[in-house]
């Protein structure tokens, strides 16, 4: 064919192959309800995001359909084992903060009292210190937004005090009744996690790691080498309600505690093949006398750091079973700004031994399993504890271990179940201790100037009667029963807490613990093994 001939048959051509197109269009399931037509196949994107478009779509009322979606992705994961989670937007950053170690503010720590927000402590070296900050200030105004009255939540305060480094924040503050104008920088603020490292007694030292962030390895590093600098001999690490956190932190720890070559954890799953994590250089303690803490919070990294030292037979693991989570979640990004933390292996310690509890019966059983521990028993009788694994593992030096649920410490300490009177229990779900410390320390400053530090002060200082009477008038105020007839441990309980938050309120977190643990049989039995065992 010519190709004059070509040209005069083209437009006829493409006519009857537009026409062929309509009928068959016209024919085709979806063309008389709405439905698009195409010519090709459509990506086959289930029957999720199907319904989930036709929800958008043609649905009769409005619907938010972002919460739509996170229930939907909510109610998937339950198919799942408990630790994979959705993080929506709106968490997600203050979960990244939590676990990278720092957030950019101004570094108070605050409470809400009478719908008022009083400033408790002052970070040291931090932008509201050199603002001139002061514990015992009252933020009114926050730029233009007033932050007084029943409407106020911590949440909004922390959104409107958080912001980009460098940026200015101006506030109003509420001292000695004089109202006073403050601009701060704000800038990068540290969220510890190391929340204290002391010497209790000559040659033995105490780190208390509350959680395994970014930050925790360079941070348990500065504290053992100060200790070490101070005649430290013998370790004590308490890792009680540690809920884990990063598998690197916990790994770097252990090096510094376990010879070389040694395995400290390995991970296996179904797409993720066996990686083992070793020790890989000298440590600064690998020899001397070491006590680890635990209890059903500690958890996963926690887990791990406990377990390598016990299955190689290191030191003497003294507490309570731990929670039992041996899962490992990888964190992926989504489009909408939330995130899936999914789990893609399990963590087996070196005798061989998994740690994670059973999950089989659903996640209300998984959720409800701390609180059976406490009905059966096994928070305050060793022999009540239930080994879900029968398989036989050994340490090192051949001692049996079980897996299954947790590590079982080497010395069980029970939970002293004591301290849930009900005069108590009212005192701690309603924050009157803390509450008491704040108010107590900001109209006796005067009173704590001479302690020199938080040692000074757990050594020097005893709660007297006057301060005994005034916090039972401040906990009447606040309907806690039974202050009139309180029983010799209930008023043991209160001077040993109050002391505490004193401590806290002074020396934050290292002041905390150095005066509780004075009292901690946890802490004390830690201190007779570590110093029984030889150098």
């Amino acid at each position: 064919m010519s190709n004059r001939k070509l040209n005069v048959f083209l437009p006829l051509l493409f006519a009857v192959v537009l026409a062929l197109g309509m009928f068959l269009g016209h024919k085709m399931p979806g063309s008389n309800n709405g439905g698009a037509t195409v010519f090709f196949t459509k990506p086959n994107r289930g029957p999720l995001q199907e319904v989930m478009d036709l929800i958008k779509a043609k649905y009769v009322d409005s619907l938010n359909t972002d919460d739509l979606q996170q229930e939907a992705i909510e109610g998937l994961l339950t198919h799942l084992d408990p630790h994979s989670i959705y993080i929506p937007p709106s968490e997600l950053q203050r979960v990244n903060e939590d676990m990278e170690g720092n957030f950019e503010g101004i570094g108070v720590e605050f409470n809400i009292t009478a719908d008022t927000v009083n400033v408790v402590s002052v970070l040291s070296g931090g932008p509201s210190e050199s603002a001139g900050v002061q514990t015992g200030d009252k933020i009114l105004k926050v730029n233009d937004s007033l932050v007084a009255g029943n409407s106020i939540t911590p949440e909004r305060i922390r959104k409107l005090l958080r912001g980009p480094a460098g940026s200015t924040v101006n506030t109003l503050v509420l001292r000695n009744q004089k109202q006073i104008t403050i601009p701060i920088k704000r800038g990068v603020i540290p969220l510890y996690s190391v929340d204290a490292s002391y010497i209790v007694e000559p040659g033995v030292g105490y780190i208390k790691i509350s959680k395994f962030s970014a930050t925790t390895y360079d941070e348990f590093m500065k504290a053992i080498r100060e200790l070490d600098k101070k005649g430290m001999k013998k370790l004590i690490i308490d890792l009680r309600q540690n809920p884990g956190g990063y598998l690197d932190a916990a790994t770097r720890i252990a090096d510094e505690l376990l010879e070389d070559q040694k395995l400290i954890v390995y991970t296996k799953g179904k797409d993720f093949p066996r990686t083992d994590y070793k020790t890989k250089r000298p440590g600064l303690f690998e020899r001397g006398s070491l006590a680890v803490l635990t209890d059903e919070g500690s958890a996963s990294a926690s887990e791990i750091l406990a377990g390598a030292i016990q299955d190689w037979d290191r030191g003497t693991i003294i507490g309570r079973r731990t929670f039992g989570k041996g899962l490992v979640q990888e964190q992926y990004d989504l489009d909408n700004g939330g995130a899936l933390r999914l789990t893609v292996a399990r963590y087996y310690i070196p005798s061989g031994r998994s740690i994670q509890k059973p999950y089989g019966k659903g996640h209300d059983d998984y959720d409800d399993d701390i609180m059976e521990r406490y009905h059966h028993g096994e928070m305050v009788n060793k022999d009540s504890i239930k080994i879900t694994d029968t398989v036989l593992y050994k340490t090192a030096a051949g001692r049996p271990v079980y897996g299954g649920g947790g590590i079982t410490p080497d010395i069980f300490i029970p939970f002293d179940t004591s301290r849930f009177t009900p005069t108590l229990t009212a005192i701690y779900t309603r924050n009157t201790f803390s509450n008491f410390a704040y108010q107590y320390y900001t109209t006796h400053r005067d009173a704590f100037k001479s302690y020199k530090n938080a040692e000074d002060f757990t050594k020097s200082f005893q709660p007297t009667s006057e301060l005994i009477s005034d916090f039972k008038v401040y906990a009447k105020k606040d309907s806690v029963p039974g202050l009139d007839h309180l029983s010799p441990r209930d008023e043991t309980e209160i001077r040993t807490r109050l002391k505490a938050m004193l401590a806290r309120q002074l020396y934050r977190t290292e002041g905390f613990y150095e005066a509780i643990n004075a009292e901690d049989p946890m802490v004390k039995k830690a201190l007779e093994v570590v110093n029984k065992d030889k150098e």
